[in-house]
Parts: structure tokens; sequence; C-alpha cells
């Protein structure tokens, strides 16, 4: 990355901070252990769905007991709405046991212990780390941030990791956690998929995918 590129994303992220100020993190919690179920169940579903879901969820289950403790069949009913809620329930109760078993039932800091809980991938960690405990390791890279850095050509990769290293590379730390909440905004709004709305980009004259 040249350093006429990188003060052209760092101009545009402040165009898009001028854009987006009350973009924020988009899951809805209010402890750390609810916080790592909703990040499980939001894996290919939106923010929107996992909302609506998760207040009856947080009701029922407080701690990683309160799981492992359940009926049969009954977290599965509870998260149905959710995509592949089979799934993402046996994911969850895994999580739950190595909670009990390892970490004394509570949720862990380190990006190497969250990394060893089932369903949590680097994405998940970071947003634990960053909305559960206020600590700053790296960029959450989902799908908005995958589609518009690369439309934006801060990156050339696919991968989600080599992702995250461009970005680190590319701004500086204090701007990480900030960085996908208004890279989802945008998304959202604006640079959508399949096809983005050129003409109402703040970004379209530095943009080198637009189309205006």
């Amino acid at each position: 990355m040249f350093i006429d590129e990188e003060v052209t994303a760092q101009h545009d992220l402040l165009v898009l901070e001028q854009a987006y100020p009350d973009a924020k993190y988009y899951l809805q919690f209010d402890t750390p252990f609810h916080l790592l179920l909703a990040t499980i169940l939001s894996a290919q579903c939106t923010d929107v769905v996992v909302n609506k879901t998760t207040p009856a969820l947080y009701a029922k289950y407080k701690t990683p007991s309160d799981v492992l403790t359940s009926p049969p069949g009954e977290l599965e009913g509870m998260i149905k709405s959710i995509t592949f809620a089979n799934a993402k329930a046996s994911h969850i109760r895994k999580a739950c046991e190595t909670l009990v078993k390892d970490f004394g039932s509570k949720v862990p800091q380190g990006m190497e212990q969250l990394l060893t809980l089932t369903g949590v991938g680097r994405k998940t960690a970071n947003a634990l780390q960053q909305n559960a405990f206020d600590t700053v390791n790296g960029v959450i890279v989902d799908t908005h941030v995958i589609r518009i850095a690369l439309r934006l050509g801060w990156t050339r990769q696919k991968d989600p990791e080599k992702i995250e290293r461009d970005l680190m590379a590319l701004f500086p730390k204090n701007t990480w956690k900030r960085l996908p909440h208004l890279l989802k905004a945008h998304g959202q709004r604006v640079c959508t998929a399949p096809k983005p709305k050129c003409a109402l980009c703040p970004l379209k004259h530095t943009c080198p995918s637009s189309e205006v």
C-alpha cells in the first residue's frame, strides 16, 4: 500500500465518520455471556433477527449452566427463527461446556482462549473483546467489511484474516473498533450488494469501483 493510498483511505474513513455519526455495534446484550450467545447466533443471520430472538434467550439463560441443564430441544425451539438453528444450538452447548470446564463459567478475555470456544472464530472473538471487555486487538471483518474494503481498494485479499491484517496495517489502532461500524452502516444504506448506489455515495470521487 503506497503512502498516497494510505492518505486516501484515511480521508475516506473521515468522510464515512461524517456520513454515519450514529453508527454503532449492532448486537444487543447486557453481559459477556449474552454477547457470546448473540455472536454465535449472528453468523449468516441478520442482526435484526438476532436482536428479536435474544431478549427471551437472555431471560431464560443467565449462565452457561442454565443452558446445559435446560430440557432437550428447548434451546432449538427458542432460536428457531435463526438460520441453522440446530447447528448453532449445538455450538452454544459445546461452548457452554468449555466455559464451565475450563473458565469457571466466565467468558475469557484472551484471543487464544476465546478461540477454544465452539462457534467462535476470529471475527466473533474480536467482537467479544471489543464490546464486552473494551479491548481492541484487531478489526471485525464481516460481509460488509469484506465487500467495501475490496471495492475501495483497501485490500486485494478474499480471506477475512488477510483482509483484517491489511486493514490493521492501513489504519491506526484507535480506529479499528469504529471502522466496521461505519462500513456496516455504509454497506446497508449505500454500498449495497450486489449493486451499490454509487450516485448517492460520499466516496464516489475517490472510490476506484465507482460507477459514477
